[in-house]
This record gives structure tokens, sequence and C-alpha cells, in this order.
């Protein structure tokens, strides 16, 4: 390379460097201002829900899971669990439930019709009728909640221009390296971005599967769980269209958890480039603007092309600090991730994981999902012939 090249490279690494320390101070700022929010003063009378949890599989402490929904301190709730095969695993969960919880109102619903390429939102098309209350809240089967957790989702609904709640997640990661650089990147990257676009938006304007609550006049409005039978990201188009009706999506204070199964690096990476071409096709301008946050990229390049100048090296370790400072305030203050202080150390490993599926995001379009291959366009699935 000519001198001027390299010259070039390395004003750009620079340049990208510096967008990076901006972007690590505002989702630090983000979550400083996340953390002051005054906690809503719960309503005197609490709206019945109907908890709506499309099932597919077994997935780590799903009992757990299941069982936490059930020992929540609200006056009035139903689950509602929902197959597509009565033979599926879970559904033996689903009983043992029912066992030790004769008092809730807890029901299985088989949907066997398969209505579009997203088969969870196909359930809930079918669940929907068995739901009995006029509140409606979705969140994966996966998810463990606090006692506390419907009385502090529900609350926000009492004001009649929220039209959905949603909230942030820990993961709780298995033995393996895959497992933990999933539970690490949701600390310390999704739940950051989440943030920063609740700070600069003025709030967010898509949802999450970790916890939809909403009115069923406003899924109505949006056309109903019909609407989305196609897309991948289902949780971010329900909020998105909900947004988009005129209503505000709350980010909730509560945080939930779920348990990472044991991704190996390969199926992690798998897991990984799903989610972002699936973001990627969400939210396209924002997903690209994310080459402006890999700043321990950007800052050893920096230190490669400046061939190894002290000036390189003191940005390579500011960026660093900066890194681990926001990692930590998002992580820690935050979500309140009890796991992050033993694997703060894999963060550099899992960033420039995070900078190659960004890469590899862009060079396709297809997504595997519980097995099946499908097309990605616009956000939509195509399923694929064999």
């Amino acid at each position: 390379m000519t001198p001027l090249v390299l010259r070039i490279i390395e004003i750009v690494a620079v340049v990208g460097t510096v967008a990076s320390w901006s972007y690590f101070l505002l989702c630090s700022y983000s979550a400083a201002v996340f953390l002051r929010r005054k906690n809503l003063d719960t309503p005197s009378e609490l709206p019945p829900v109907s908890i709506l949890k499309p099932l597919k599989g077994v997935d780590p402490e799903i009992y757990e899971s299941f069982r936490s929904h059930c020992l929540q301190d609200y006056p009035q709730y139903e689950i509602i669990f929902g197959v597509s095969d009565p033979d599926d695993p879970a559904t033996a969960s689903v009983q043992q439930l029912q066992r030790e919880f004769p008092d809730r109102a807890i029901r299985l619903a088989v949907c066997p019709k398969i209505l579009g390429a997203n088969v969870k939102v196909s359930n809930l098309v079918q669940m929907l009728p068995h739901a009995q209350y006029d509140f409606l809240l979705v969140n994966d089967s996966d998810i463990r909640v606090e006692p506390g957790y419907l009385h502090r989702i529900m609350a926000p609904l009492a004001d009649a221009n929220t039209g959905m709640v949603t909230c942030l997640y820990r993961g709780i990661a298995a033995p393996t390296l895959g497992s933990k650089l999933e539970a690490l990147g949701i600390s310390t990257d999704f739940a950051a971005g989440v943030l920063a676009a609740n700070a600069l938006e003025g709030g967010i304007h898509f949802g999450l599967g970790s916890t939809l609550a909403f009115r069923r006049t406003d899924l109505a409005r949006i056309g109903g769980f019909e609407a989305i039978l196609d897309y991948l990201a289902d949780d971010y188009e329900l909020g998105h269209r909900i947004a988009a009706s005129g209503k505000r999506v709350h980010l909730a204070e509560v945080v939930v958890e779920t348990h990472v199964p044991t991704y190996n690096l390969a199926g992690y990476f798998s897991h990984q480039l799903r989610w972002s071409r699936g973001i990627r096709d969400s939210r396209p301008g924002g997903y690209f603007g994310l080459i402006f946050t890999f700043g321990l990229m950007w800052s050893i390049i920096a230190v490669a092309f400046s061939a190894g100048a002290t000036w390189a090296w003191e940005l390579f370790g500011a960026t660093l600090a900066l890194r681990y400072l926001q990692a930590w305030t998002v992580g820690h203050s935050v979500l309140r991730d009890r796991q992050l202080l033993t694997q703060l150390w894999l963060l550099p490993l899992r960033d420039f994981f995070g900078v190659a599926i960004w890469v590899a995001s862009f060079a396709g379009h297809t997504v595997t999902w519980r097995g099946t291959r499908f097309l990605l366009k616009r956000g939509k699935l195509i399923r694929m012939k064999r």
C-alpha cells in the first residue's frame, strides 16, 4: 500500500474510534437516565389479563419459567399455552403446572393450522379466541419473571395513550463458550442499543419478545396477529405497528431473564446471524450505523496502521476503558446481571465476533429458524423449497 492509502485508513480508523466513544457514552448516559426514572404508581384497579405463551419444544429451565408466572401477586389473570402439535414435549410441563397450581386458570390450546411462515404467530392467532380478557400479554416460553412482574407491567397501561409495555431482559448462560458470549451480548450490547434508542427517539417504537403487553382493541386496530404472520421479528413488528398507530410504547423498569441454550460456537454464530439479519431488515438505517459502534476494531486498526504509535495505543486504551464502563453500567446497574463480573474478560472476543456477524449478515438473505430455511425479504419469511 502507498503511504497515502495507509494514511487514509489510519484517519478512518481514528474517526471510527471516536464515533464509538460517542456511542459508548450515549449508552452509559441512557442507562443512567433510565435508572433515574421513577416507578409508576400502581393504579387502584388493575385489569384482568390473559397471558399468551406459544410453545415449541423444551427450553432450558422451562418449568421454572412457567412456574414463575403462577406466583404473581396480581388480582386476576389467566395463562394460555399454545402448541401446534399435541405431542409437543412442552405439553408435559404445562400439565405438571396445572397439577401444581389447580386454582390457577391455566389452559393448553392445540393450534393445528399453519397460517403463515411464522408458526409462533400462527399459534397466537389460534390462541386468541381462548383468551377471555381485554388486556393481553405475550412473552417467550423461556422467560422467568419476579412476583411483582404483572403489577409493574400492567401499571403503565392505565394511561390510554400507552399502547404497549415491553421490557429488557438478561441472559443466564450455560457453561459453554457460545452460551456465555450470547448472554454477554444481551447484557452489554443488545440492551445498550435499546436504551440508546429509547433516549435518542424519545421512547422506543418497537417491542421485545421478553414482554409485550397491550389491549385487544389496539391489536385489532393494527390488523391483529394476522398482520404479522409472515414476519421474522414479530415482536418488533407488533410494537412498531402499535407505535405507528399513534400510541406510545413504554419500556418498563422491570427486567426479566432467560436461560440461554448450551450453544457451541457454531450454534452461537448461527443464532446471532439469524437475529442480525432480522434486525437488518427491520431497521436497516440503524443497523448499518452499527459500524460506528465497533470501537475495539477501529482502535486496533489504528494501532496496526500507525505502526504501533504511542498515541494509537493510548486511543486503544481509552476505547477499552469506555467500552467496559458502558458494559458495566448497562449490564450490572440496569440489568443486574449476576454473571457479568465473571464474564467481562470475554468482552473483546464477543465484540470481534459481533463485527464478523455484522459483516456476514450482509452476505445473504436466508435464515434458519427451528430447523427450517427461509428467505428473508423486507422482514418477511419465505419458506425455501428443499
